[in-house]
This record gives C-alpha cells, structure tokens and sequence, in this order.
C-alpha cells in the first residue's frame, strides 16, 4: 500500500516536474525576447553602418577597433565620439584591410578577444529552446495516453473494497439480485458447468443519493476481487482521441486483474446519445463507440462485470442499453420508512442519542429522503447538538437538522419591515388554511414566518407516508395548496407580492406534466407530449391547447383556494396574527384555532 502511495507521488512530482520545465522554458524565451528587443532599441543609437566605417578608416578618424573571434561585431572607437558597434561582412577581409592602412601610417589600434563560451550560451539556449517544448509536450502527451492517476484500483489485500452488503440498508431486494453476481465471480467454474454466462454488464440508475456507489463497492467487497472504479468525465480530456484511448487502457487493466469489477460513475458523462456533431461530440461519440467494442470483445471466459451508475438513463445510448453491453437495469430507489429505520441505525451506531429520541419516529417523518440525505440530517444533529451544549443528540437538535436541510439556516438576525412581515404571515396561514381542508393534503407540523435560506417563511408538513404514484385528485389538490398563499396575500391584503414565485413555478410543472407527461387532460385524453418532437401529428393547434389545458387546472385550483379561504377569513386573520406575535406556530397550536 506504501508503495502504491509512494508511486502515485512519484507520478504526481513528474508530473508537476514537467509543467514547471514547461513554465520555465516559456518564461525564460519571453525574458530572453524582452532583454535581446530592449538591448536592439538601446543600441540602434550605437550602431554603425559597414560603409561609414570604411570611410572612417580611411579619413584616419578611427582610433581603436575591437573584435572577438568568430564574430562578425566590431566595436569603434572614433576620435571625439562614444563607442560604437558595426558589423562585418567578412572578418579576415576586414582584418586584412585594417593592417594594410596600418603599413600605411594609420594608426588604429587592433585587439583581436578570444572566443567566450558563456556569451554562446543564451543562442545555444535560444536554438534548443523549441526542440526541448516539442521534448516536454510530448512526454506530457505520451503520459495522458495511459489512464494516469485516473481509475483507482482497489486490488491489494489492505486495499480492496472494505463495504459489504450488511453496511447497505434499504436495498434488501436489490442486494439479493447482485448477490448472484458475487457468487459468480467467486466460483465462475460452477456457472460454466451449467452453461451460463456471465453478465457483461448491470446497470444502476436512482437518484442522487440512493447508493448505486455504495452497492458497487460491495459487491467487490464481498466477492473479493480488484475493483476499478472511474468516472465519466475523467474519460475527457482536451486532446482529441484520448478519451477513446483511455477506455482501452482501462480494459487492459480489467483483464490483466480479472476476475475484476470495473466500475463507471455518471456514466452518462461519456454515454449520451451520439450525434453527428463536430468538436466536443464527435469526441464522446468516439468515446462512447469505443466503449461499445470493448463490452463487445470480452470473451466468454473472460470474468469481468461492467457496474455503472447514472441518475440520467434517459441520457443514455440505446446501443449501450442492449442485452450482451448492459444485461441488467436494477432500479435504486428512495427507502421506504423500514428502510430508512435501518440506514438510521447504521448511520447512528457512533453517536450518542438522549432518550426521547426515536429513529423510528425520524423515519416516519422523512418520506422520500434518500440515505444520503438520512446520513447528512444526523450528521447535521450532532453538530447543532454540540453547538447547543448538550450531552447527546436531543429530539430538537433532529428537528432543527431536518429544517436546515430541508429549508436552510435560520436568519434571526435578518431585519424585516413589518409590512413585509405582515404579508409573509397571511401568505404562510393561507398555505396552512387551504391545507387543512384538502383531503389527501399531508398533516401540518410547523407554520413559521422566521425566514430560512431564500424563503421569508415556511409551512411544513408531516411526510410520513410513502408514495410511489399520486392520483388526479392528489396533484389538483396539491396545485390548490401551493397557490393558497397567493390567495391569501389578494384576499387580505388586496395585494401581491414576489413571495410566491417558487410556489408559482412548482404549480405550473406539475400542471404542465399532468397535461403532457401523465395524460390527465380531459380535451387531450392519455397521450404523452412530453418527449414526442413531432407535436404537429397531433394537430397545429395542438401546443395551443395545451397551454389553454394548463391554465385551466391553475386557474381552477386558484379559484379554489380563494373559496376555502373566503369561507374561513376569520381563521386566517387569526392564524397571521398569531404568526405575528409567536412567529412559529405548531401543530396543536394551529388545531386549537379550528377547535
């Protein structure tokens, strides 16, 4: 392990050795540019052209002539005047001519220097100079050609895959699927006896969060066999072809070490849809064709598993997508609530919990949270806990955690006008008040009007059922609940603000999606428009309808949040002012208004 870390930081010095030879190279020919253009502008005054030279030599002005072997500069020194340098055409004619005016009475002094090798040096330099860029781009070059530091590989005994399936909770039907995988690649000879082969490739998909990386260094970790694991974008660089050129070196790698898991994150980075554009595409097109023939070209004996991980498949190639590259798609998807109890309990084995904490309670109240985010929540709670000074992780220190994330830090400290706090309050109470007399509506937990990250106020609700699919009625009454706020703001104050603009926004997708994506439109029946480009076999007019379809559900559900909170004014005045006074209204405070 030692080695492998004294190798990679090898690896790294040269690395960081060329780029400084590379720095030094170009930082020293601009010097040397500058100082050679500044010495020509300094010395233009001094020079002295070959024929005025001559004729100086011969009107007998010239008192000293002095010259270095092997070069054709000659400094002149003329009777009243400061030095001055010409040039030569030919040194041993000039030599020669100057000895001849001496026999004739000149006297001019002649001193001949003999040759110095560090005045050589800065031409020597200055001729190397490209030969030793093109010598330093190449190697850099040659380097990016191999996967480089890229690819970690966990093949030693210290350094395999430390994850197993028992370190996973929430997954348990997907951990039975990929626990055929394991036993594959730990007795191969058992499924080639029966005539089975192996999967070329499994592909995980889920949102961020879900733990398809997770799952795939467990699986290395309890077949126990070298696990290589890389990025997408690590495929792309800025030269051409090396992307397609480190998918085959990663290949070679996965044969010399199989049996072996090679495993792609965000594989979508490289996998996308080809197309036949120039540049960056044509790119991950030669990119993405490579990795196709390799996943074409393992032999039959050959036990390595493709594991890949994407949050986009809909991104991905459909040649990628069939059965002999990606043989299996396993879905990774958000915990239900016993799943979330047990990713609690790994997650809180080293930290110290009060006892009026329930995991089981914190479960049922985080319906569609990934482990990822279960993970950040108590994370979150140890902090505020240690912050708040206590002993171990209180029910509050979790409650607070879950609205930091959720919602975003508490601001205390902002200052409000009380005109807008007046308006945030009637906003909030009628999102509670709509809510209350909507029948699939969540169970209120908490109205607050104290502003947290980019929202002036927050109503939240208890979500403590798992839902995989949401009816008509669910979405329509959903729409209701968003737009109450607005509602409330015209109906109390005549006026409105900003303040509902993210409440605006997630009305207007859900109502876009119930017309184009869940076929809930009456006038346009159970078609699906959302992915269809060619909008016009349904008819010209067919994008005017589905706005008109759309603006109908906002409006009707709009029309019906101002009825509800028409016919309860009383308790919506109640509930602001009382927002106004405490700024956060719980749960039974709220149901003893309507008691």
């Amino acid at each position: 392990m030692n080695e492998k870390k004294d190798n990679k930081n090898k690896k790294e010095k040269q690395k960081y050795a060329l780029i400084a030879i590379c720095l030094i190279l170009v930082v020293g020919i601009s010097v040397f540019a500058l100082t050679l253009v500044n010495k020509n502008n300094n010395d233009e005054e001094k020079n002295m052209a070959y024929t005025d030279l001559i004729k100086e030599i011969n009107e007998q002005t010239v008192e000293k002539l002095e010259m270095t072997v092997g070069s054709t500069s000659v400094k002149v020194k003329i009777k009243g005047e400061e030095e001055k340098t010409a040039i030569v055409p030919s040194t041993q004619a000039f030599i020669e001519l100057v000895q001849e005016k001496v026999q004739e009475g000149n006297e001019i002094e002649l001193i001949q220097k003999p040759k110095n090798i560090f005045l050589t040096i800065p031409s020597t330099f200055l001729s190397l100079l490209p030969t030793l860029m093109m010598l330093a781009l190449l190697i850099l070059i040659i380097n990016m050609q191999g996967l480089g530091d890229k690819g970690k590989v966990y093949d030693g005994v210290e350094n395999k895959s430390k994850v197993r399936f028992k370190d996973i909770a929430g997954l348990d039907e997907e951990k039975k699927e990929l626990e055929e995988i394991v036993d594959f690649l730990k007795e191969p000879k058992r499924f080639y006896n029966m005539g089975a082969k192996i999967p070329k490739g499994i592909l995980l998909y889920g949102k961020p969060g879900t733990g398809k990386t997770l799952i795939a260094k467990a699986i290395a970790g309890e077949a126990g066999v070298p696990f290589i694991s890389m990025s997408g974008s690590e495929f792309i660089e800025m030269f051409a072809g090396l992307g397609a050129s480190r998918v085959r070196k990663l290949f070679e790698k996965a044969r010399k070490l199989a049996p072996c898991i090679v495993f792609i994150d965000e594989i979508d980075a490289i996998g996308s849809r080809r197309t036949s554009n120039s540049g960056a595409e044509s790119e991950n097109n030669q990119t993405l064709n490579q990795l196709l023939v390799e996943m074409d070209g393992f032999e039959d004996n050959e036990t390595i598993i493709v594991l890949a991980a994407t949050n986009r498949p809909e991104m991905l190639d459909k040649a990628l997508l069939r059965p002999g590259r990606f043989d299996r798609q396993i879905t990774i998807a958000p915990p239900d609530v016993r799943g979330r109890e047990e990713i609690l309990k790994i997650h809180s084995a080293e930290k110290k919990f009060a006892s009026n904490v329930s995991l089981k309670s914190i479960a049922e109240d985080t319906a569609g949270y990934t482990g990822a985010e279960l993970a950040n929540i108590l994370n979150e709670s140890a902090i505020i806990a240690t912050i708040n000074g206590h002993e171990a992780i209180e029910q509050e220190d979790i409650e607070e955690a879950v609205k930091k994330v959720t919602v975003g830090v508490q601001k205390k400290t902002r200052v409000i006008s009380d005109k807008e706090k007046k308006l945030t309050a009637y906003h909030e109470a009628g999102h509670a008040i709509v809510g209350k007399f909507l029948e699939t509506s969540d169970p209120l937990k908490e109205i607050s009007i104290i502003p947290r990250g980019i929202a002036g106020g927050y109503t939240m609700y208890k979500s403590n059922e798992d839902k995989f699919y949401k009816s008509k009625t669910e979405l329509e009454e959903r729409l209701v609940g968003l737009l109450g706020g607005r509602a409330a703001e015209k109906l109390a104050l005549n006026d409105i603000s900003t303040g509902a603009r993210n409440d605006i926004q997630v009305a207007t997708q859900i109502a876009k999606e119930m017309v184009t994506s869940y076929g809930m439109s009456e006038r346009l029946g159970p078609i699906s428009l959302e992915e269809n480009e060619n909008l016009a076999m349904f008819g010209e007019s067919i994008e005017d309808v589905i706005g008109v379809e759309v603006k109908t559900l906002i409006d009707t559900a709009y029309k019906k949040a101002q009825e509800i909170l028409k016919a309860n004014m009383d308790k919506l005045e109640i509930v602001a002012n009382l927002l106004l006074q405490k700024e956060t209204i719980t749960a039974e405070e709220f149901d003893e208004i309507f008691e």
